[in-house]
């Protein structure tokens, strides 16, 4: 008899591509339903600064119809769905979760341990995506790109960015400091080496590795890299400790004509502290892939900034992390099948 696995996915991670990984990991051992989901189509909910869903994070899909769907399956693939404390509850057969993400801030973990259910995740599946965007962001910022193609989409030729006072410099002679050294922060670090900017690193909970030592990255105190950095990129985690790491003080402690990159997450970084920093020059500019609101609003001083880039929150797209997060998804639950532990748990 073939186990039934309920696949909740969306435009994105489309329930085939999980059904297609699943085939390969366990061939004739499963039969499935699938459920898709309108994001990025629509936004999801983000319950950093607004009230959410049991305190969720990052979610789409109401919760009736999802444990309606889920129903007596025993096994989920998951990517954005929500699952609280209530749901749980809702669901006594369910055992586990295999959410496509790097973290599973769309459900309550607390609830999922009590009620015995196992929940994992795909850590890195967007590492490469993030670190290549990141690249381009750095890249934007630095040598005009945006400003350019701003003037240009309008109708002006501005030559005036060929000046010495306005033009760009080369990463050559700037020094790049780095927000996390997790798996995209090391792997952004391994893209900027043959750039040959000096790079720097704060991270509390990690080590250099020995490519980057030998190749001179160093590793510092936030306060010290905020000083020393051309260009500060933002790569942790929302944990309670990053929640605001860049607030007015941080910004402050900034060199005069730094640029801030964000392609992490938003809740990290105070955004009108930002805006002010921006306004009076503090700072030359800003590359932000993520917002403490998404979609931002649409009167938000940023989006008329010309010294700044946006982008709606697409560095992690890529075909690669829809195959890396799928395959992910499926060794674990073919690990399940057969007993054996997972391999990331969370």
């Amino acid at each position: 008899m073939k186990t039934e696995v309920a696949v909740i996915g969306d435009l994105f991670m489309q329930p085939k591509y999980f059904i297609d990984a699943l085939e390969k990991a366990c061939p004739n051992q499963l039969c499935y339903k699938t459920l898709q989901l309108d994001w990025p189509e629509t936004p999801m909910e983000h319950g950093y600064q607004t009230p959410a869903l049991e305190g969720l994070k990052e979610y789409l899909g109401d919760p009736d119809d999802i444990v309606s769907f889920i129903g007596d399956a025993s096994i989920l693939v998951n990517h954005l769905a929500p699952l609280s404390r209530a749901m749980f509850e809702r669901l006594p057969n369910l055992k586990l979760v295999a959410v496509s993400r790097g973290g599973p801030v769309n459900i309550d973990m607390k609830a999922a341990k009590a009620n015995g259910v196992t929940v994992v995740n795909a850590p890195g599946r967007n590492a490469t995506a993030v670190a290549e965007f990141t690249i381009g962001a750095i890249l934007s910022e630095t040598r005009n790109i945006t400003r350019g193609h701003d003037a240009l989409r309008h109708g002006k030729w501005r030559g005036d960015l060929y000046r010495a006072d306005t033009t760009g410099n080369e990463l050559c002679d700037m020094t790049v400091g780095l927000v996390g050294y997790g798996e995209i922060g090391s792997l952004v670090t391994a893209l900027l080496r043959p750039f040959k900017c000096r790079i720097i690193v704060c991270d509390p909970y990690k080590t250099l590795s020995e490519e980057d030592i030998k190749a001179g990255v160093e590793q510092v105190e936030f306060d010290s890299l905020l000083n020393q950095s051309d260009v500060v990129s933002l790569h942790a985690r929302v944990t309670e400790e990053t929640t605001g790491l860049f607030d007015y003080k941080a910004f402050e402690k900034m060199k005069d004509g730094a640029t801030f990159i964000n392609t992490a997450r938003g809740p990290m970084v105070d955004y009108p502290a930002l805006t002010r920093a921006l306004q009076r020059g503090k700072l030359r500019g800003a590359m932000l892939e993520t917002f403490g609101v998404e979609p931002i609003p649409v009167d938000d001083p940023l989006l008329a900034m010309p010294s700044v880039t946006l982008t709606p929150h697409i560095a992690g797209a890529s075909i690669r992390t829809i195959y890396n997060a799928a395959n992910a998804a499926a060794e674990e639950i073919q690990r399940y099948l057969v007993g054996e532990p997972p391999i990331n748990p969370c």
